[in-house]
């Protein structure tokens, strides 16, 4: 061995194999587990309380994060923060599955020992499995956001779908198999923009984490990268994310451009960040679990494939 060679330390060794990426195929449904686990978590500030707060008018009693959070545990008990569950994780094996999958098969394409896709490359790969995550996804998202608004809704005008499949199969009968992709165009514009800021800035991130500091391929700089991943996508994603639960919420059918016309004149700019603070401690924290179930599945499999 050469002298040279000799004075590589293990720590060296080490960091050249957590920075190194060597392709492995992983499994397309990977992202779509990951983030089921990571919904049950994160399933009452999802869709319980963001739904509420974005879709409260601007008219009477105003409710916060917490007084809105409270209401609904009194007024439909713990479990009706848990109301649409279903829904949920039909959203999360078709959206959350297809973006993740067609993704890390992007990243196959592009990824040599030698060689990582640059940043603009990923944000590419990320517009396009988010876009075709968002078209994928969109019935179950409704539903979803239907599921968790209708308790707020008056009782002459609540659905009452009993589970996500009850649900899509009367929206189809009653409404038209075109209602299940009412919203698509916000619903994936607001895809590309959650996945750009979720996956591609955890990959960017990531990366620099383990070139520019001493972290090491593990929970922390999983945690680390994940965490300003989800505030990225928090951000990003807020103006769209409002109008995309409008939208699905209503029971009028109104154009976009109406829709933030009538809430622009109501409200002011100020519903472009309408629920920020719990759209990040969900997408926070629904981000971080995503990336650390993901990054077990990955580890597990590479070990039962003797990959490591």
């Amino acid at each position: 061995m050469p002298a040279l060679d000799k004075k590589v330390t293990a720590r060296e060794v080490q960091k050249s194999q957590d920075v190194r990426k060597v392709p492995i195929h992983y499994p397309f449904w990977f992202g779509g587990s990951a983030s089921c686990f990571a919904a049950c978590f994160t399933h009452p500030l999802d869709l319980v309380v963001k739904v509420r707060l974005q879709t409260q008018g601007a008219q009477g009693v105003r409710l916060n994060m917490l007084q809105m959070f409270g209401r609904v545990a009194t007024d439909d008990g713990i479990r009706g923060l848990y109301r649409g569950l279903s829904a949920a994780l039909l959203r999360q094996l078709t959206y959350s599955m297809t973006r993740f999958g067609i993704y890390e098969e992007l990243k196959d394409k592009f990824t040599t020992p030698s060689k990582q896709p640059s940043f603009l490359t990923l944000v590419a790969m990320a517009s396009t499995s988010g876009f075709l995550g968002g078209v994928a996804g969109n019935p179950g998202d409704i539903l979803n956001v239907r599921m968790q608004h209708d308790a707020a809704l008056p009782l002459e005008k609540r659905r009452n779908y009993k589970n996500a499949i009850d649900g899509f199969i009367r929206m189809a009968r009653e409404e038209g198999i075109g209602s299940l992709w009412r919203g698509t165009w916000p619903n994936s514009s607001r895809a590309v923009l959650m996945t750009v800021g979720q996956l591609a800035t955890y990959d960017g991130f990531k990366r620099v984490l383990l070139e520019k500091t001493s972290l090491q391929d593990n929970l922390t700089t999983h945690f680390t990268a994940s965490f300003l991943a989800g505030f990225v996508a928090t951000t990003i994603c807020s103006p769209v994310d409002v109008i995309k639960t409008r939208v699905m919420s209503a029971t009028d059918k109104r154009s976009i451009l109406t829709l933030v016309t009538d809430i622009s004149r109501a409200e002011g700019l100020r519903w472009m960040f309408k629920g920020w603070v719990p759209s990040f401690i969900r997408v926070g924290p629904h981000t971080i679990l995503t990336f650390l179930f993901l990054e077990q599945h990955k580890k597990y499999y590479r070990q039962i494939k003797d990959l490591d």
